[in-house]
Formats: structure tokens, C-alpha cells, sequence
């Protein structure tokens, strides 16, 4: 299973389709309402060991952009925590996030090398002397992708003059505490799934959603809700990590699909794979019918992204399957 932010239950739960924490899926078939006759063609699943993110086109998926959120009263202090912290994100896409996750899970580097590889390809070594020496704990989140997060971001901070370290930290219910107390003073967070939670912090249970489609707009909301409790944030990285459909390769070559709007267009009764709340979510199966009019002939329920989706897709048990816009799987190199 993939040790990503999402696979560990820490992206968008609004958005997700089910508790991406979970990869207990059952892996049987169950089978959705027949599609209504279409003249689309049946796409046969096409078995593959390498997989395509498909473009989400019609922006089905809430953004959750890599972002650094700040203890206020120390930003406050030292204004140039998030100007350095910033330079990371100016730089850091998801491919590059795809690229430090496969380093990471795949080829076995520590969080802390792979960081510092990106920091030195991306000449983030050598910024302006500001710290002065004052101290910045980042918070790193116990999975892989946080961990190189937190690393990314020391490793920026040490080479602007700060005396920069990394504390392991739980879920998101404790490390929030200490970062709101100054305990901690930084962590990596994800832009729509930091709103939600601050959302239902700030107004109680079930408020009415904050997080959007649009980035800007939620990063505003993400903002105002930060004041309420003493935090400020960065720019947002390029960098997502959120919910993504994939097909393999060969099967994207040989019916010619790059995007979501590709797949429904072309191919009728489509196997889907995912979690199994997949088809009652609508940034799932019921997004992909209602945004994009997906015909899914089949269900397949499986996980969240992890190695029971990823299997059915190299064996050619499902045409798309849920998985996660940073995961190593993705990785072109």
C-alpha cells in the first residue's frame, strides 16, 4: 500500500470516496446498474505494470495543493519563515511530488536525501541569509510523503539561516494543537482537506463546506478559518495529492485517452475499480456519471488506491481505478 498523505486517511475525507486510510477492500465484483444502450465502445480492460493519471478535465476533484501552514504568532516574529517556505512551492508540481514519492517508496532513499536531491536540482540551496539563527520546528507526519515534506521544507529553512529541525508527529487532530500553541512552528498540509477540517473545528459538525473547485477561492476560505485559531499558510504548491483515475499505459495508447472527458466519450460500460463507497460518492463513481456521464457498466470493489486497485489494473481485471495523484505508480522515469 502507498504511504502517501491520502492512503494514511489525511486527504479531503469530504472529498474522498470512503476513508483513504482504508485498503481493507473486499475485492469482489459488484456489479452497478446496467448502463443504457449507448453506441460508445466497449473499451476491453488492457493489462499493463505502468499506469496513467487521467486529466480530471471537468475539475470533479476539490484541489488539495501542498501548502505551508505556519503558527501565526511565530510568522508573526519572522515574516521570512513563510517567503523561504514559499520558494519550495514555487517549485514543487506533482510530477516532481510523484518523482520524491517514487524515490522515497520505490528506490528505498531516505526522506531526508531524496529532499535534498530536489533542494539541490532546484537550486534552493542558497537563498538569502535571513534566520538569523532562530529556531523552526516543522512537523512531519508519519507517512512517507509528509516525511519528505517536513525534510523539503528544513532543508530550505537551514540554508536561509535558520536553525531548522523535524518532529515526528500523529494525526491531525494532535500535531494541529501543537502547531495552533507554537509547540510546533510549520507543517506541510493539503490546501481542501486543512479546510475541511478547520470548517468543522471552527463551525461544528457538518457545516456547510468551505472547500471548493476553485483554488483561490478556497485557499481565501482556508485563510479566514486560519485566523480563528492562530494560523497563516503559505502559497500553494502546484503539488496534489487528491483522488485520481488511472489506466494503464497500454490501454491509453490504444484507445487514445488522456483525460477523463477521453474515457467517457470513447468507452461504454467502463470496469470501474475503487473503495467500495466508491459508487455512492460523488467525487467517485457518482461524480464520474454525473460530471462526465461515464457509462460504468461494472463495479469492482477493491481499495483506495492501494495495491488491490493498482493489481487489477496491470492484470486487466478493471479499466480505471481510484488512485492517488502522487502515488509513485505514476512515476515516468
Amino acid at each position: 500500500m502507498t504511504t502517501t498523505a491520502a492512503a494514511l486517511g489525511l486527504v479531503l475525507v469530504l472529498a474522498a470516496c470512503g476513508d483513504p486510510g482504508s485498503s481493507s477492500g473486499s475485492g469482489t465484483s459488484s456489479a452497478s446498474t446496467p448502463t443504457a444502450a449507448s453506441n460508445l465502445e466497449v473499451c476491453d480492460p488492457v493489462p499493463g505494470d505502468t499506469f496513467v493519471g487521467l486529466e480530471d478535465d471537468k475539475t470533479l476533484q476539490n484541489p488539495d495543493n501542498i501548502i505551508p501552514a505556519v503558527n501565526a504568532a511565530a510568522a508573526g516574529e519572522n515574516a521570512d519563515i513563510v517567503a523561504t517556505l514559499d520558494t519550495v512551492s514555487a517549485v514543487l508540481d506533482t510530477p516532481a511530488l510523484v518523482d520524491l514519492n517514487k524515490a522515497v517508496d520505490v528506490d528505498r532513499q531516505t526522506s531526508q536525501q531524496a529532499a535534498a536531491d530536489f533542494i539541490a536540482a532546484n537550486d534552493l540551496g542558497s537563498p538569502e541569509s535571513v534566520g538569523d539563527g532562530a529556531e523552526v520546528i516543522v512537523g512531519a507526519p508519519n507517512f512517507s510523503e509528509g516525511q519528505t515534506l517536513a525534510n523539503l521544507y528544513v532543508e530550505v529553512l537551514k540554508a536561509a539561516g535558520y536553525d531548522a529541525k523535524t518532529q515526528d508527529v500523529g494525526n491531525r487532530e494532535l500535531y494541529l494543537t501543537d502547531l495552533e500553541s507554537g509547540a510546533i512552528t510549520v507543517i506541510p498540509e493539503y490546501v481542501s482537506t486543512l479546510t475541511e477540517f478547520l470548517n468543522a473545528k471552527v463551525n461544528g459538525e457538518n457545516p456547510e463546506p468551505v472547500a471548493t473547485t476553485d483554488l483561490d477561492a478556497t485557499v481565501e476560505g482556508l485563510t479566514t478559518l486560519g485566523e480563528e485559531v492562530g494560523l497563516v499558510f503559505g502559497m500553494p504548491a502546484d503539488a496534489q495529492d487528491q483522488n485520481a483515475f488511472a489506466v494503464t499505459a497500454a490501454f491509453a495508447e490504444e484507445y487514445g485517452i488522456t483525460t477523463l472527458t477521453d474515457l467517457a466519450t470513447t468507452c461504454g460500460d467502463v470496469v470501474l475499480g475503487g473503495p467500495p463507497e466508491c459508487p455512492e460518492r460523488a467525487f467517485c463513481q457518482l461524480g464520474l456519471e454525473e460530471t462526465y456521464g461515464l457509462e460504468v457498466g461494472e463495479f469492482v470493489s477493491l481499495d483506495a488506491g492501494g495495491n488491490l486497485t493498482k493489481d487489477a489494473l496491470r492484470q486487466g481485471n478493471i479499466t480505471v481505478g481510484l488512485i492517488l495523484s502522487s502515488d509513485p505508480s505514476l512515476a515516468t522515469s
